[in-house]
């Protein structure tokens, strides 16, 4: 049988892998370009990052921010790195859906954003998506600093705020910014982010993690535990468990979370996704550490909806997705 038709791994309905390694993405493919978006008063541009390793973002601002006049002092915003999601193999930061979204975001919460495109598995397993997330929020740290002419980017080093740093990410990219959060309290040696900026608030929408064990929201069939197992292990080469802290940060020593480095934290959930009681648990694990430095972990919950429906509702039909990215803005732009 030729191996380029022969299935080595169905991931629907997401893609699929053939014996020959070929890869054949069944959803996430297309891109919209940037461009400024009437409808929500945002302008988004796209950058590279670091083109040896095809690390690139796009850019998100208030349009009237840009609208400045000459002599003025710039307005300062506060500095939003998003990450996607897509079960780590599927969509870009150039997707119809997450342009919507951060569009409808970034006008909401008036900030300055980067949604960062990151490798995919099963090219690039995890921990690549990990690595490129903490790569790219180092140069927008730095960009918005202008502490390096070679970082500098008009948008961030005049209307980025690097003291008012937020990172923020759905389902799997939730995931990302989560472990990001964890390198930037230096839990891995990394050295911290530039200019000794630290991160004042972390937004987890609908997290993707998972564990050994089934929690209610997740039934208890064991198939289900199964094909999370085969899921988890594709994506990250097989070099995981599922206990493994990347994905089941619960199971962390407690004194672990003292390297989560943000001052507070938002989990959003819902009441139809089987992931929603793991956002509860992590906000459980992170409040009852002890050894968190944070001011507050809160959760959001909305009823009667699924994973991520505020990517697909968020162009304006929904209520809900409004609600919670009302939510997210007040998160970002709350005074304590």
């Amino acid at each position: 049988m030729d191996p380029d038709a022969e299935v080595d791994f169905d991931f629907s309905p997401f893609l699929i892998r053939y014996k020959s390694g070929r890869v054949r993405r069944l959803m996430g493919t297309s891109r919209v370009p940037a461009s400024a978006d009437a409808a929500t008063g945002v302008t988004s541009r796209d950058v590279s990052i670091d083109a040896a390793a095809g690390l690139a973002a796009r850019l998100y601002i208030p349009t009237d921010v840009l609208d400045d006049k000459p002599g003025e002092e710039k307005q300062k915003l506060p500095l939003l790195v998003y990450f996607h999601g897509g079960a780590f193999a599927v969509h870009s930061a150039f997707s119809a859906q997450h342009f919507r979204f951060l569009n409808a975001l970034v006008s909401a919460a008036r900030v300055v954003a980067v949604s960062v495109d990151y490798r995919l598995a099963p090219e690039h397993p995890v921990p690549a998506a990990y690595d490129d997330a903490w790569a790219a929020l180092r140069w927008a740290v730095a960009a918005s600093s202008a502490a390096r002419s070679d970082l500098d980017d008009p948008w961030l080093s005049a209307h980025g705020d690097a003291a008012r740093l937020f990172v923020a990410g759905d389902s799997a990219g939730a995931n990302i910014a989560h472990n990001v959060t964890l390198r930037a309290g230096g839990g891995d040696g990394d050295g911290g982010l530039p200019g000794g900026a630290r991160i004042e608030g972390m937004v987890l929408l609908h997290p993707y993690f998972r564990g050994e064990e089934l929690l209610p929201s997740e039934g208890t069939d064991p198939r289900f535990l199964e094909r999370a197992e085969r899921t988890w292990g594709f994506v990250s080469g097989g070099r995981y468990g599922l206990d493994h802290p990347f994905i089941n940060p619960a199971v962390m020593p407690a004194a672990e979370w003292a390297k989560l480095g943000c001052r507070r934290a938002l989990v959003t959930v819902a009441g139809l996704d089987t992931l929603s009681d793991r956002g509860r648990r992590y906000v459980e694990a992170l409040r009852g550490s002890g050894a968190w430095a944070g001011e507050e972990a809160l959760l959001y919950e909305t009823e009667g909806e699924g994973h991520a429906y505020f990517i697909d509702k968020s162009g304006g039909g929904g209520e809900k997705a409004k609600m919670e990215i009302a939510a997210v803005a007040s998160f970002i732009n709350r005074q304590s």
